[in-house]
């Protein structure tokens, strides 16, 4: 939308007790498309269209009793009484618009949307979800064509004359990650009813995630952060723990992703415990392929050079000094890329920009406003929402009023401590919340609450949650912080349960019970199987709890259950499943390498088995300095016996060394591996390294030497009767040839 002066239509009248209540009206939203560059090309001409087209809108609005409660620059924002009042003044419009000749300017397309629902209205203005609703149409749509949502197409189907139809253009995530919205495109017979795809997510390159809440609040701070990411390289959103800069973040990226040709992508950071990771992680999420001879961020800063996209980091707190140094990098290395983290501390970059987040607005209880007034601060809106997401039936009243905004203030606005507060309205009235928090919270009732860091405010109120659980609960939460990154109910389930004071068939209902009290969250991967995963704060509390309670054997569980899941997907990797062992691999990441981690220190020779079956997946997902990284720290950590899980860690790390280029290393380590192969008599398995170290010979250009290397691994592999073995070796011989 154009911000150039316009003449405003004559304020429409919004007095009256009508504007303070919950009604269903019929929003009405339009905006010139490409109106900038026309301004541009002609500025004078530019003048006289507006006008005219501001006296088209207002006549059409008007003559349908139709209402203008805003206008920005050449956008309206109008309110009808119905539907069909609605869809007759954007009729008219168009028709009008259609006929009007424009002269230098050529034409003016206008974009419309309508949507119908419940709203508050306020010092003239609206506000909700269903004024936001409208404005998300808006931006999916095209000059000249007017969008429905499926609330409004259902009221207006049955009444809309012969010439005018409605037209499904199914369901579209729009620009706010919450739930699709199925889209209906008005058709009039004498106009243009041909037009692009919508702008919809669906349109464009991203990885974002479908929010199961919706986005209240913020704003400002939304508004800030996109103005601010046009004109800066890298924007930091910072505050504390629980303060809402992850869905800020995510909802301006929505909200920008027509605005970079190769996408907006999330890199999620919490399960990254190693700043050296912070490439591949980054890698991994845009598809980029480490390269023979190159680290992997100078082929990431090779591969984003002329790309035009937005990047988003989240919880970079714990990497910042990496961060720092990857994101210095892709700056200076790659012009078009512009980089938004959400982190608790800046990154200390050149040309960051910060934008501190503050708590959520509050209302002050000793003066409390108008019921209308108190239900537009932010912290309320949230209050309400969460609440009523659990008990539908639940809304802010003059009874409960004054308990809600001293909830919200004791909390400081911070939306994960209101978020859990409201998740206790199912069993607890605001007034029995209120109390608990006043026994829970006694340091905040004298002194200078403002010398209390929020950190220690959100640890009280996860301390609250946790002692409301049931016994089995914070049990399974406890163990639960073990897993890096998220879980499936399988591994929970093998993990968590040690058949005394947890059995495996009661942490299904205690986490459905967790998921309830919004202390666990669910995701979808790509196979529609629910994953689960802990906030970073609710993890960080309950990895404590777990020390304290000296459950040290939930993490050697964990360890052994994913090394025994990379033993298992060794085989997998070779068969009809490789593609679906893959995906699950990559999924487990975070988790085996904390389960390698763990091993490293207290079963090295478990961890060494596991590397040796993962070397696999690593080479396929082009994870090489990784793969390679904890086989030599396993095979140092591990006893030099000669051993065939010794033997089998060694080919792995040689032919993750001849991946990466580096020969000298990968035909030491495959020589070693033979030659304790041979030493144990294991034909088969000298067999396998035999090919390896021919493959090394082969990129070297020795062929005579792979040849020879190559026939060797072939006679075994018919001996054995290995089918699969002497296919390989046939192909190497090929190559060769």
């Amino acid at each position: 939308m154009n911000a150039a002066a316009s003449s405003p239509p004559a304020p429409a009248d919004l007095s009256g007790s009508a504007d303070s209540e919950d009604v269903s009206r019929t929003f009405f939203f339009t905006d010139i498309e490409g109106s900038t560059k026309l301004w541009d090309r002609f500025p004078e001409g530019m003048r006289t269209a507006l006008g005219r087209h501001d006296e088209i809108l207002q006549d059409a609005i008007f003559g349908n009793e139709g209402r203008v409660f805003k206008t920005i620059g050449d956008a309206f924002c109008a309110v009808f009484p119905t539907p069909e009042n609605a869809v007759a003044a954007a009729v008219d419009v168009q028709r009008a618009l259609f006929a009007e000749p424009w002269g230098e300017v050529e034409t003016i397309k206008v974009r419309m949307a309508l949507h119908t629902g419940l709203t508050e209205a306020r010092a003239g203005d609206f506000f909700g979800l269903t004024v936001n609703r409208t404005a998300r149409l808006l931006s999916a749509a095209h000059g000249g064509q007017v969008l429905l949502s499926q609330t409004t197409s259902e009221l207006i189907r049955s009444v809309l004359p012969a010439d005018i139809s409605l037209k499904d253009l199914n369901e579209h995530r729009l620009k706010d990650l919450s739930r699709p919205e199925r889209i209906f495109q008005l058709v009039v017979s004498d106009l243009p009813s041909a037009f692009p795809d919508l702008r919809s997510l669906e349109s464009f390159a991203h990885n974002l995630p479908i929010q199961l809440t919706s986005f209240i609040g913020r704003e400002r701070e939304l508004a800030l952060v996109k103005e601010r990411l046009k004109t800066v390289r890298l924007l930091s959103l910072v505050g504390s723990g629980g303060c809402g800069k992850s869905r800020l973040a995510l909802q301006a990226a929505a909200e920008m992703v027509d605005e970079f040709e190769h996408g907006v992508w999330l890199v999620e950071l919490a399960g990254v415990t190693d700043g050296e990771r912070l490439p591949q992680a980054i890698a991994s999420v845009l598809g980029v392929r480490e390269e023979a001879g190159k680290s992997l961020t100078d082929t990431l800063a090779a591969t984003l050079y002329n790309r035009s996209m937005l990047l988003f980091l989240d919880n970079c707190e714990h990497l910042v000094s990496a961060c720092a140094t990857l994101t210095d990098r892709l700056l200076r290395s790659c012009p078009k890329v512009r980089i938004l983290a959400s982190t608790r501390q800046r990154l200390g970059v050149d040309g960051e920009s910060t934008l501190p987040l503050p708590t959520l607005a509050l209302p002050d209880p000793t003066r409390l406003p108008p019921l209308d007034a108190l239900r537009n601060f932010e912290s309320v809106r949230l209050f309400q929402d969460r609440a009523a997401a659990g008990l539908p039936a639940f809304t802010v009243s003059s009874t409960n009023a004054l308990a809600v905004a001293q909830i919200c203030q004791r909390l400081d606005g911070i939306p994960l401590a209101i978020e859990l507060a409201a998740a206790r309205v199912k069993v607890l009235s605001p007034e029995q919340i209120l109390a608990r928090l006043d026994d829970r919270f006694r340091l905040l009732t004298g002194g200078s609450r403002t010398a209390l860091p929020r950190q220690q405010t959100l640890r009280a109120l996860i301390d609250w949650s946790y002692d409301l659980l049931e016994s089995g609960e914070r049990t399974l939460l406890r163990r639960l912080s073990v897993f890096a990154g998220g879980w499936s109910l399988e591994a929970a389930e093998a993990v968590c349960a040690d058949e005394t004071t947890l059995e495996s068939w009661e942490v299904l209902d205690h986490l459905s019970n967790l998921i309830d009290k919004s202390l666990v969250v669910v995701d979808d991967d790509q196979s529609g199987d629910p994953r689960y995963r802990l906030l970073q704060t609710v993890r960080q509390y309950a990895g404590e709890r777990l020390r304290e309670a000296g459950e040290d054997d939930a993490a050697v569980r964990h360890r052994d259950w994913f090394l025994s899941l990379a033993e298992k997907a060794e085989t997998e990797l070779q068969g009809a499943g490789q593609a679906e062992w893959l995906d699950r691999l990559e999924a487990e990441n975070d988790n085996l390498r904390a389960a390698l981690g763990h091993a490293l220190h207290s079963a090295p020779a478990a961890g060494l088995r596991a590397s040796g079956a993962l070397w696999r997946f690593w080479t396929v997902r082009g994870h090489f300095a990784e793969g390679r990284d904890w086989l030599d720290r396993l095979l140092t950590a591990e006893a030099m016996d000669a051993t065939q899980e010794r033997a089998k860690a060694l080919r792995a790390a040689g032919a993750l060394a001849s991946s990466q280029g580096d020969y000298a290393a990968a035909r030491e380590l495959l020589t070693l591996s033979l030659r304790i192969w041979r030493s144990l008599g294991d034909r088969p398995g000298a067999a396998g390294t035999l090919n390896s170290l021919g493959n090394v010979a082969f990129l070297q250009g020795e062929y005579a030497a792979a040849r020879t290397l190559y026939e060797e691994s072939l006679e075994v592999a018919r001996e054995r009767g290995d089918k699969r073995g002497g296919a390989v070796a046939l192909i190497s011989l090929g190559n060769v040839a």
